[in-house]
């Protein structure tokens, strides 16, 4: 082995301590920061409408961050999500309401009203659960399309907890002294009402949903759940109690859910029983198919794409061909985006199967000649193992 000594080195001399390397942030720090700088400014310069679709888009963030947990990293189906997320929006509704609209209402702090909500979502799927950690595949999906219609039965005919047919209004969230209505509050010469300040709740709700759904996937319980997903039978050999995490998942999917139902109901100040049925957890399984199965990102993007869309042609039908108004003659817009992710769908099964988010992913694996060891495989990425989850 040739080598070069330095003139320290020959001589004997002891080689001066090195301090530690100084790392630069990267350009993903620099375009993180940006980012989060960019929606933190957002309600400063656009309207109501632009606000509103964002709000919507954060909340099926979330929903589906749960379901992916569930159905893409642990393979489980689940058809039922929207009962999940009806229970935190009307919970939120009976625990916050205080009765002064002829409807049950107990009158609890807001947050705490919330909080319940979001616990009384967990629990319903605890109550599923047992049944969610014996059946898999399209036998837990039948299973839970049962929810859906016992759910859509419950708030149609319990007009005193739901309102029925025409739902019930959707007390305003308050924490800390602050009220999250239409009240205006002026911040920097700009009115902030109720979308303004549940602009910045649904960013620090999604933020932490996010990490911690991060989290999990990224430790000891998220392999396990890869595991279960891709072979259970040799997930058991190895000691992973399925039947237990399967369970788990599930209740911290419904969780997901009854958190998004919250945000839900405080964006559209009122619930509606319609909303709530299978057509919405089709959505939800189609932003994860869109977006990817098993990653966080893949879950945000696929529900910013999948509820994102409907607004848009809303908003431009004028503008764009065969879209009009209901009832005018065309296409309406939201016909017309369950056509366009429909789809996406087909698309992305053919030609992406790891969804949108494995586009952004191709583009930064790293050329052998810009830092791959040598012998390294083109296009892996340095410290990767041959198809380690990213």
């Amino acid at each position: 082995m040739s080598e070069v000594l330095t003139r320290e080195e020959a001589s004997g001399a002891p080689r001066p301590a090195r301090g530690p390397a100084l790392r630069l942030p990267g350009s993903r720090a620099y375009g993180w920061t940006a980012g989060g700088v960019l929606l933190l400014a957002l309600p400063f310069y656009l309207d109501r409408f632009w606000l509103q679709a964002g709000l919507f888009a954060m909340a099926a963030a979330i929903g589906a961050i749960g379901i992916n947990l569930l159905t893409g990293a642990t393979g489980q189906l689940s058809m039922g999500h929207a009962f999940f997320l009806a229970v935190g929006a009307y919970g939120y509704c009976v625990f916050a309401a205080d009765g002064g609209d002829g409807l049950t209402g107990l009158g609890l702090p807001t947050w705490l009203a919330a909080v319940l909500a979001v616990a009384l979502s967990g629990l319903a799927g605890g109550l599923f659960s047992p049944i969610a950690g014996r059946l898999r595949g399209a036998y837990l999906g039948i299973a839970t399309l049962a929810l859906i219609f016992i759910g859509q039965h419950v708030l149609f005919n319990a007009r005193d907890l739901t309102g029925g047919f025409n739902g019930r209004d959707v007390p305003s969230f308050s924490v800390f002294g602050l009220t999250f209505d239409d009240r205006e509050l002026v911040v920097a010469a700009v009115p902030f009402g109720s979308a303004e300040k549940l602009w910045y709740a649904g960013l620090v709700l999604l933020l932490g949903c996010g990490l911690f759904a991060r989290g999990v996937l990224r430790g000891r319980p998220g392999r396990a759940m890869n595991a279960i997903r891709d072979h259970r039978i040799a997930a058991g050999v190895i000691g992973v109690p399925v039947a237990r995490y399967r369970a788990a998942v599930f209740v911290l999917s419904s969780t997901y859910a009854g958190l998004a139902g919250v945000l839900l109901a405080l964006v559209f100040q009122r619930t509606v029983p319609d909303y709530f049925g299978i057509a919405l957890s089709l959505e939800y399984l189609a932003m994860i198919v869109i977006g990817g199965l098993g990653s966080v990102a893949g879950a945000v993007v696929g529900a910013a794409f999948v509820s994102l869309l409907p607004q848009l042609l809303t908003h431009y039908s004028d503008a764009l061909p065969l879209v009009s108004d209901p009832g005018t003659g065309g296409v309406a817009p939201g016909e017309a985006s369950r056509y366009l992710y429909g789809a996406a769908v087909v698309a992305v099964v053919l030609f992406l199967p790891g969804g949108l988010v494995r586009v952004a992913a191709a583009r930064r694996r790293v050329r052998p000649s810009e830092g791959a060891p040598p012998g390294a495989a083109p296009g892996s990425i340095p410290g990767s193992t041959p198809g380690e989850e990213r």
